[in-house]
């Protein structure tokens, strides 16, 4: 039988007989702002901060609340089953971690702790390139739960060769390659702390470990860790890179590949028609351009666009389960929950992680039952209205 996500509310209530009350909030947009008063203003402010004055965040925030559900009565919700399918893997329900590197800045388990809660909720996890830790011990980490993984293209080919190699070889099997971060932005709350955690060498654990990257440098990382960060900082990334490039990945990644960053119908045309096999609507959580589209007005035009040729996955801006299914109204096949997860993680570790994945299903998994379905693929453009700009 299907797992009812709804279920936790219930275990919740029970526990509240013998006192015990959820350690965090379950108003998951409470999150930010308890991790604001406990964290210090370098972490909290790489992870919450975004481009410019923040208006592309509070962008992602407003095209999702402008649309709103339109509940239907008496059909039979009795049974229900949030599985999907999403590039040929089976997930209980339409939702996977976002790649957030540099975890070890919010909790000393970092990735590993966020990877665990994710394995144990059977959700994917996607692993940063800028990941605080390398990838195979995220993998052990995770035994033999689903696993993808997001690369940050860097300049030395030799570099993503090694990378693909390594994920491969540890288990990762979907490739989410991230193409809005070819330059950093200007993201003024960083600025303002001078805080880049690379540059201190934090983030760079899959980097250091590579034996191509080792092999560019004059001395080991150890003895000279300074060289090892400016050589990190000159190949990070390459705004050269053209979609003729994406050649190169299917040449050396045989599994699905999403391309990340997509907020524009004809660069998922573009994506398509390279042979990749899926997209994200994503603008990178407002952290890249200053002033652009929110991305769930970005996500009816893409999936439009190329939902019957590609899968189309979809982040930026996702708080709540209302905001799950508003995503999958537009046109998704599944959500990606980013800064949510973060914020768990700095507040609570693992624990943390499992509460703010366990909430969104369960959130999600009443709001599909009381507008009238049993299954997330029911859910169309017809379930919402939108409120006049």
């Amino acid at each position: 039988m299907a797992k009812h996500w709804a279920d936790f509310q219930y275990e919740i209530y029970l526990n509240g007989l013998s006192g015990a009350v959820p350690r965090l909030p379950t108003d998951l947009t409470r999150l930010e702002e308890l991790t604001e008063q406990r964290l210090g203003p370098g972490p909290v402010g790489y992870v919450a901060g975004s481009a410019g004055d923040g208006s592309t965040a509070r962008a992602n925030r407003a095209a999702l609340e402008r649309r709103r559900i339109v509940p239907r009565m008496l059909r039979d919700v009795h049974e229900r089953d949030l599985a999907v399918e999403v590039l040929g893997r089976s997930l209980p329900a339409p939702l996977a971690l976002a790649p957030v590197g540099v975890l070890s800045i919010m909790h000393p388990d970092a990735e590993s702790a966020a990877a665990r809660a994710a394995a144990a909720q059977g959700v994917p996890y996607i692993l940063s390139s800028a990941s605080s830790t390398p990838m195979e011990q995220v993998a052990e980490a995770m035994g033999d739960a689903e696993r993808w993984f997001q690369l940050y293209w860097p300049k030395d080919p030799e570099v993503a060769r090694s990378f693909l190699r390594r994920a491969k070889a540890s288990g990762f099997t979907v490739l989410v390659v991230t193409l809005d971060t070819p330059l950093l932005a200007w993201r003024p709350r960083d600025l303002d702390q001078a805080y880049l955690p690379f540059l201190h060498g934090v983030g760079t654990a899959n980097y250091f470990s590579d034996p191509a990257f080792q092999a560019a440098l004059a001395k080991p990382v150890h003895e000279d860790p300074n060289a090892a960060v400016l050589h990190f900082v000159g190949m990070f990334a390459d705004p050269a890179k053209t979609w003729p490039d994406l050649a190169f990945l299917r040449e050396n990644w045989d599994g699905p590949i999403v391309l990340k960053g997509i907020q524009h119908p004809d660069d998922a045309r573009l994506a398509a028609d390279a042979g990749m096999d899926g997209v994200v609507v994503s603008n990178h959580g407002g952290r890249q351009v200053a002033g652009a589209i929110g991305a769930a007005d970005a996500l009816p035009l893409v999936a439009e666009a190329v939902g019957d040729r590609l899968t189309v996955l979809f982040d930026s801006g996702v708080r709540t389960g209302d905001d799950v299914f508003k995503a999958l109204a537009l046109g998704a096949r599944a959500v990606l929950v980013g800064r949510p997860y973060v914020y768990g993680l700095g507040l609570d570790g693992q624990a943390g992680v499992e509460h703010v994945i366990r909430c969104l299903l369960a959130e999600l998994d009443l709001t599909l039952a009381l507008s009238g379905h049993a299954t997330p693929t029911t859910v169309s453009r017809t379930d919402l209205t939108e409120d006049p700009v």
